[in-house]
């Protein structure tokens, strides 16, 4: 669950009201495009002529939106050819910590919302195990402790939290009810009502566009008359995924679209690590393969290996695409996918600036993306399930604060076994301040705040092996973890997702598709990562002469009736 909304039903109840009403999906209201039926259909996601088999489309980025891609265009009979700068897996990059290889850190993604049907639908699809994921007052976390300005409240359920959180809670749900039809864009998800979607949704751009989040809940009548110090609680406490005043700036449309869609709720990890879904992508054998011989998959395409960096893209004397790799290996595609963070496009990769429109290309350069700092540590087992035999409470929770920690989850895989405390999960600024330290810098610092918290709790002394620690900003092939448009950015949005159909496009500009969770309009989900790859398949189908199949009509046929209006 999540503290700024309703209690939840009991399981029970909940299941029976889903299965009646239908259940909330990543339906983004911009493109509510059932992606999960699409990919479900038997027919397919498409066809190329048969004289097109085996043709090299080249893929940069071994990210999950480049497998994705990747993967469906080798079912169609196509090959592609990835091209990888560090390590397959992208944003999905799962650590172990040497001593024990078996104990992980997912030091991007990790928790993933069950409304993401088309993310599931790899996961189910490849047998991998999933876990409730223990976010703050959910059912998979047995006690969480928000402290803020000094002040500790325990709590295990939310009815345990004081007056003052309930009031925090019921002000963001009148303001999201009163100013941005929460509950009627949610019922209308629920019956995948595209034509309602629609209509709220483009009623809503033209006012909500140039509007922050902060600015959107200050100016709500339910938290002007609770006051600054439940604005100032819920920038802290914020959702069930923690704290959200790092996304103050950011605008309202960006989290509305997180909220319409359970996004911030009901989520999930993957037993072993996020980053085994993309290495099950890359080993996967489908069984409903064209032209390739059985048993064929992405790594036998590649000896096991994708080609490395890209330093160059242009388009070539006779007219295909050429990439070049960073040590001088030269090919040329009718058809290339750009899956990288879209800054790499200007800063990494040498990209001919004919290829795109110079508005895409401002599209590009004026994504705003978030930092993104993560420091865990392994112990010797969950000690914090102890009990405190004066309290009576466990004696470390889940922890939501204002010091400079932020966030600290507690994960493990059974009560004997080493286990993970994620220290610190933090976003923009917060992130900013770990970023010139060490990683034992950054653990002293993070177990000063905690001590301050449970004073004479010695989590130190469980602490085996050494830490490991990322800040996204500081990967050059990252440069952020990803992106949160800032008010006024939609048109740039619009540009950016909409670039897969190509049609109106000179020729010269044609062949080389945008995918990624950045150019979705759910940037930091790996929702997006996986329909914008998606929509790179039908981008290249079409451009290679092929089609969607007959009764599965694909992102491409449906884009003008259902995609994103234009503001201008």
């Amino acid at each position: 669950m999540t503290i700024a909304t309703e209690l939840p039903l009991s399981d029970a109840a909940a299941s029976a009201a889903e299965a009646e009403r239908g259940p909330i999906t990543m339906l983004n209201p911009d493109f509510p495009f059932s992606y999960d039926h699409y990919l479900a259909h038997p027919a397919g996601l498409g066809t190329v002529p048969e004289d097109l088999y085996g043709t090299e489309v080249a893929i940069i980025g071994a990210g999950l939106s480049g497998l994705v891609t990747a993967y469906e265009l080798m079912k169609l009979g196509l090959k592609p050819v990835i091209y990888e700068a560090d390590q397959i897996g992208g944003r999905l990059r799962t650590a172990s910590f040497p001593s024990a290889p078996g104990v992980v850190a997912d030091l991007g993604g990790m928790r993933f919302p069950v409304s993401g049907k088309a993310f599931y639908h790899y996961v189910n699809l490849l047998g991998l195990d999933t876990n409730d994921f223990p976010n703050p007052m959910a059912p998979a976390t047995s006690s969480t402790v928000i402290e803020l300005a000094g002040k500790k409240h325990y709590a295990t359920t939310a009815e345990e939290l004081p007056e003052f959180f309930r009031e925090v809670a019921d002000a963001w749900k009148a303001a999201v009810n009163d100013g941005a039809a929460f509950t009627e864009m949610q019922e209308a998800i629920r019956a995948r009502d595209t034509a309602r979607i629609k209509e709220i949704w483009n009623e809503l751009l033209p006012r909500m566009d140039e509007q922050t989040f902060y600015g959107f809940i200050a100016a709500s009548k339910s938290f002007k008359e609770a006051g600054f110090a439940h604005r100032e609680a819920f920038g802290q406490v914020g959702f069930g995924t923690g704290g959200w005043d790092t996304d103050f700036p950011n605008s309202i449309l960006e989290i509305l679209r997180v909220v319409y869609t359970d996004a911030d709720d009901q989520h999930r990890s993957i037993v072993g690590g996020a980053q085994r879904l993309p290495e099950a992508l890359w080993n996967h054998a489908p069984s409903d393969l064209k032209y390739w011989p059985q048993g064929t998959s992405l790594a036998s395409l590649h000896s096991g290996s994708p080609r490395g960096a890209v330093s160059n893209l242009r388009r070539a004397a006779n007219g295909d695409l050429l990439v070049r790799e960073s040590w001088g290996r030269e090919a040329t595609y009718p058809a290339v996918v750009t899956t990288c963070q879209s800054w790499l496009l200007s800063t990494r990769i040498h990209t001919e600036e004919a290829l795109f429109p110079a508005e895409l290309w401002t599209a590009i350069e004026r994504s705003h993306y978030m930092q993104s700092s993560k420091t865990f540590v392994m112990v010797d087992r969950p000690f914090w399930k102890d009990i405190d035999p004066e309290t009576g409470r466990e004696v470390l929770s889940m922890t939501l604060t204002d010091r400079l920690n932020r966030a600290t989850y507690l994960l493990d895989d059974g009560p004997d076994k080493p286990a993970v405390i994620l220290l610190s999960y933090t976003w923009n600024d917060d992130a900013l301040k770990w970023l010139a330290l060490t990683a034992e810098e950054r653990v002293k610092l993070m177990l000063h705040s905690l001590e301050q918290i449970y004073p004479g709790v010695d989590i130190a002394g469980h602490i085996i092996g050494q830490p490991i620690t990322v800040s996204w900003e500081a990967d050059p092939n990252f440069m952020g973890a990803f992106k949160a448009n800032l008010p006024g950015h939609y048109r740039y949005q619009q540009r950016l997702f909409t670039h897969f159909k190509q049609d109106q496009l000179p020729e010269s500009q044609r062949g080389v598709f945008l995918a990624g969770d950045d150019v979705s309009f759910t940037a930091g989900w790996a929702e997006g990562a996986v329909t914008t790859g998606l929509n790179a398949v039908w981008g290249v189908v079409n451009h290679l002469g092929g089609s969607s199949v007959d009764g599965n009509p694909g992102p491409g046929e449906l884009l003008d009736e259902l995609g994103p209006i234009s503001l201008d």
